[in-house]
C-alpha cells in the first residue's frame, strides 16, 4: 500500500467502538439496515451507498422507508419506528423540520426520543488534500440527545407571552457524562470538558455540571475541565486544537457540533451517529438536508458514505468499513476528485464512479482470495468423505467377513 494512501485512510476514524452493546437483525449472514430516505439530498446519497455497497460485496441488505418534512402522519412514523426496533439499526437521510407550523413535531426528535437514543456523536477530524484555516484536528462531540431544549414542551401562557420549559434530569446527565468518558477511554483520549451555561441557569445547568463533575471522579487518568458554551464557541474557531472530547445538553451540543463540522470541511464531510441501549441511527454530522443541491449532481458523498462506514464498523463488518473508508479518502485526499463545496469540480456521479474503481481492483483480490480458500475447503471436505465412506466401508464389510469365518467353523 502506498504511503499517501495510508496517510488518506489514517485521516478517519478505524474500526470506532461503542460502549452499547450492538442489537441488529442479521438472517443467513446478512444484515438488515432500515434506510430512511430523508429530504433534498438524502434518498440520492442512500441510493449511492447501496451502490457503492454492492461493488464492495457489503453483506447487509436495506428495508427502505420514504420519510420526509411532508410525510407528518403518525403512520408513517410508526412505521419507521417500527423497522428500525425490527431491524435495530437504520441509516438515514436528514428531514427537514417546518418552523413556521407550531403544532409541526420534528421526525428527527420523535426518532431519537421513542428509540431513546440518548447519545449523539461527531467526531471532526481534518482531512488531508481539503483546505481549511486550522490543520491537525481530531475532536469528538458528544451530546445528549433526548431532553434539554429539545423536550419541546412550550405552550402560550397568554398571547405575547410563550413559556418554553428546559428539561435537565440528574439521571441522563450522569449516563451521557458517563458514555463520554468510557468513549475517551476506549479510544485513548486524554481530556473531556463538560460545556454549560451554569452561571446563568445554575439549576438546570448546574446539575448538568455537577453530574459531569461526579463521573469524572471516577476516572482519574483523563483530565476534565468545563467551559461556558459562548466562550467555547470563541475558543473553537480561534483555538480549536485545545479540544478532545466534548460532553454537553442537547442544544450546546448541536450548535457546537455545526461550528466543529464547519472547521473540517463543512457538512459534507462529517458523518453522525445516534447510539441508544437498543437502537443505532446513523446520518450525516449535521442537519443540512441539502434541499437547494437536490438534482443537480453536486452533493457532496463522502458525509453519508462515511455515516455507513461506521454502521459497518457498528454491526462488526470492519473489514468492509476500512475497505470503502480507504477509498473515499484516497479518491477525495490523494487523487483529489472533490465536488464543489470543496473547491472541486467533480460531481457527485464522478465522485461515486471513482470509489467504485478504486474499489474494484480490491474486491477482486478478495474473489481469488476466496476461490482460493473454496478450492482447499472442497479438497478438504472431499478428503474427509473420502476417508469416511472409506470408514464405512470396511465397517460394512467386517459383518461379512466374520460370517464368512463363522460358517466355516461350522462346517
Amino acid at each position: 500500500m502506498h504511503t499517501s494512501r495510508v496517510a488518506a485512510s489514517s485521516s478517519i476514524i478505524q474500526h470506532k467502538k461503542y460502549s452499547t452493546e450492538p442489537h441488529f437483525s442479521k438472517y443467513g449472514g446478512r444484515t438488515t439496515v432500515t434506510a430512511l430516505s430523508g429530504d433534498g439530498v438524502g434518498p440520492e446519497l442512500l441510493s449511492y451507498v447501496q451502490e457503492i455497497f454492492r461493488y464492495a460485496g457489503v453483506p447487509v441488505d436495506f428495508e427502505e422507508l420514504e420519510i420526509n418534512g411532508s410525510t407528518t402522519d403518525e403512520e408513517t412514523l410508526c412505521s419507521a419506528l417500527l423497522s428500525v426496533q425490527r431491524n435495530g439499526i437504520a441509516l438515514k437521510g436528514n428531514i427537514e423540520s417546518k418552523f413556521d407550523e407550531p403544532g409541526f413535531k420534528s421526525m428527527n426528535v420523535e426518532l431519537r426520543t421513542q428509540l431513546e437514543l440518548f447519545a449523539s456523536i461527531v467526531w471532526c477530524k481534518s482531512i488531508p488534500g481539503v483546505y481549511t484555516r486550522h490543520q491537525g484536528l481530531d475532536i469528538i462531540l458528544i451530546r445528549e440527545n433526548t431532553e434539554g431544549e429539545y423536550s419541546n414542551l412550550e405552550y402560550q401562557i397568554v398571547p405575547g407571552c410563550i413559556e418554553n420549559l428546559k428539561i435537565i434530569t440528574e439521571a441522563k446527565s450522569t449516563k451521557i457524562a458517563k458514555y463520554a468518558f468510557e468513549f475517551a477511554k476506549t479510544h485513548g483520549r486524554k481530556k473531556v470538558t463538560a460545556i454549560h451555561k451554569a452561571n446563568i441557569m445554575k439549576l438546570g445547568d448546574g446539575l448538568f455540571l455537577e453530574s459531569c463533575r461526579k463521573v469524572a471522579s471516577q476516572y482519574p487518568d483523563i483530565e476534565f475541565n468545563d467551559m461556558i458554551v459562548d466562550n467555547a464557541s470563541m475558543q473553537m474557531v480561534s483555538k480549536p486544537q485545545q479540544f478532545d472530547v466534548l460532553v454537553m445538553p442537547n442544544l450546546y451540543g448541536n450548535i457546537l457540533s455545526n461550528i466543529t463540522a464547519g472547521l473540517v470541511g463543512g457538512y459534507g464531510v462529517v458523518s453522525g451517529m445516534n447510539i441508544g441501549d437498543d437502537y443505532a441511527v446513523f446520518e450525516m454530522g449535521t442537519r443540512s438536508s441539502g434541499r437547494s443541491l437536490k438534482g443537480k449532481n453536486i452533493a457532496n458523498p463522502t458525509g453519508m458514505l462515511l455515516a455507513s462506514c461506521d454502521m459497518l464498523d457498528y454491526i462488526g463488518c470492519n473489514k468492509h468499513a476500512e475497505l470503502i473508508r480507504d477509498s473515499v479518502m484516497k479518491v477525495m485526499s490523494v487523487d483529489k476528485v472533490q465536488t464543489p463545496d470543496l473547491g472541486g469540480q467533480a460531481t457527485t456521479l464522478e465522485v461515486i464512479q471513482a470509489i467504485i474503481e478504486d474499489i474494484k481492483p480490491k474486491t477482486t483480490s478478495w474473489s481469488t482470495t476466496a476461490a482460493q480458500n473454496v478450492s482447499i475447503d472442497a479438497f478438504l471436505f472431499n478428503f474427509k468423505v473420502t476417508i469416511v465412506n472409506s470408514t464405512l466401508e470396511s465397517c460394512m464389510r467386517r459383518p461379512i467377513e466374520m460370517a464368512k469365518r463363522w460358517q466355516t467353523f461350522k462346517e
